[in-house]
């Protein structure tokens, strides 16, 4: 028995093995695109989107009267095997290819047209009974099928990107809660500040993904938009003129998403911008982890010559020569995520300028990166929660040595002392190597009765209303006098 079939296309004949349900333009394309060595099966979100783009349109063209109802409950039957993770495997052709992602449609028809075939009881190849491109790809162009189907596998990714985020805010509002009685010294431009408390320095990381849960979300109107119908170039050709609006109806019914029709399907099927848009999102999210990640490094830093201030987890040994060392290595890899992103972003911004007239043939690069930059931040976001946020500890000790040696505790003191008061008991701790506390006392700038309310938990780390001082001071020194 031959382990070939042959099938046709404008080029001539070509071998298909005969257990594969793809076709000749699948195959020419895997000879054409040796390119990523990773198959489109790599993003399932992209092959059940086509799936119930091809089932989608098989109905609206039964419901039209120009498809065959036989013809189309097969269609559909091979699309819901499809959706429900059958067949992935067969969807072969490369990420990265050009055509527009013509490949990656024929490969769709291909598949779902000979699993099709097998439903009604005749072997792959057999096109004379079903045809992929008359049938499965009725009224349809690559042009307005291979947009859609991102779009909606777009839509998948960020419902799960949106889940990763809410899960990483969580874990980071609970350690605010947990750490929010403990003050510690902040700090601007990597030197002491004013206090603050732990919580409130973990709290700043749930709002920031709070405000781009926002933002992401947003952006879910905007690539609900679909072309579907719109065919080669947007005029509908080979289309019904009531195609359009049934497609998306039934897309919509399959696919649980609220998709609509572009106003102007010429425009929608040449314009990237959407992309563009939510990519812009991505990098935003991207750039605060990683501003995040780079925070918690810091503050873990050490552990004995560093600032020492929280605990991260330990998850491996750090070093094939330093006994005992541990590495942030969950931050560290979101930070590389984060790099990642940054450069698809500027991916996909060439990709969607690049092009021309009435169409945009690159696609295929956009999704890649597109994608890409999805999986990995969900995946990121959840690794962070899970193996690192989760587990922070925190060091009291530490916490409070380094808020007592803090020159700029004094800061508190200005609407009590003054800024040039406060100054010279900086200059004075500084030079003598002593805390704040103690040169206030010793200048009987405050009484210890005094410090104690202007240094507590809550005057430090918030507003307050300040009487005015009316009572009599000692003079002043100035900066660097003696007064022993």
């Amino acid at each position: 028995m031959s382990a070939f079939r042959i099938e046709r296309d404008l080029l001539g004949e070509r071998e298909v093995p005969v257990d594969a349900y793809y076709g000749v333009h699948t195959l020419r394309a895997c000879e054409n695109f040796q390119i990523s060595g990773t198959p489109v099966s790599v993003f399932p979100e992209l092959v059940v989107a086509l799936a119930a783009v091809k089932q989608a349109a098989a109905e609206a063209n039964t419901d039209l009267g120009l498809l065959a109802t036989k013809k189309c409950d097969v269609i559909s039957a091979a699309c819901k095997e499809v959706r429900q993770g059958a067949l992935h495997e067969q969807f072969v052709v490369d990420v990265i290819q050009g055509g527009a992602g013509t490949s990656t449609n024929m490969n769709a028809n291909e598949v779902i047209c000979n699993r099709a075939l097998e439903l009604m009881g005749h072997e792959r190849g057999q096109y004379m009974h079903l045809h992929p491109n008359e049938d499965v790809n009725m009224a349809q162009s690559t042009n307005d099928v291979y947009p859609t189907a991102l779009r909606i596998a777009t839509l998948f990714f960020m419902d799960g990107l949106l889940a990763a985020m809410r899960h990483l805010r969580e874990a980071f509002d609970a350690k605010a809660a947990e750490f929010s009685p403990m003050l510690k010294i902040g700090r601007t431009q990597m030197q002491d500040a004013v206090p603050m408390t732990l919580g409130q320095e973990f709290s700043t990381y749930a709002v920031m993904l709070e405000e781009d849960i926002i933002r992401l979300d947003e952006a879910k109107r905007l690539i609900s938009e679909i072309n579907l119908g719109a065919t080669a170039i947007g005029t509908g050709i080979t289309a019904h003129p009531d195609y359009a609006s049934k497609a998306v109806a039934s897309l919509n019914r399959i696919t649980g998403l609220s998709l609509h029709t572009a106003p102007n399907l010429i425009e929608a099927t040449q314009d990237c911008g959407g992309f563009v848009q939510l990519s812009g999102i991505l990098k935003r999210i991207a750039v605060k982890l990683s501003k995040t990640c780079n925070d918690l490094r810091l503050l873990s830093s050490g552990p004995r010559a560093g600032l020492g201030e929280i605990n991260l987890p330990p998850m491996q040994a750090g070093s094939s020569i330093m006994p005992g060392k541990v590495n942030p290595v969950i931050p560290e890899v979101v930070n590389q995520i984060a790099f990642e992103v940054i450069g698809n972003d500027l991916t996909i911004t060439m990709a969607a300028e690049a092009g021309q007239l009435q169409l945009n043939a690159f696609e295929p690069i956009i999704a890649n990166a597109l994608f890409r930059s999805f999986k990995h931040l969900t995946n990121g976001c959840t690794t962070l929660a899970d193996r690192c946020v989760r587990g922070i500890t925190a060091n009291p000790d530490r916490l409070k040595e380094n808020l007592d040696r803090s020159i700029s505790l004094v800061t508190a003191l200005n609407p009590f002392i003054g800024y040039e008061a406060a100054t010279a008991v900086a200059a004075e701790a500084y030079a003598n190597g002593t805390n704040v506390r103690d040169v206030i006392l010793r200048r009987q700038l405050m009484t210890e009765s005094e410090l104690d309310d202007a240094l507590c938990h809550e005057v430090l780390t918030q507003p307050r209303v300040y009487e005015l001082v009316n009572r009599a001071r000692p003079s002043q020194p100035h900066i660097g006098e003696d007064i022993s």
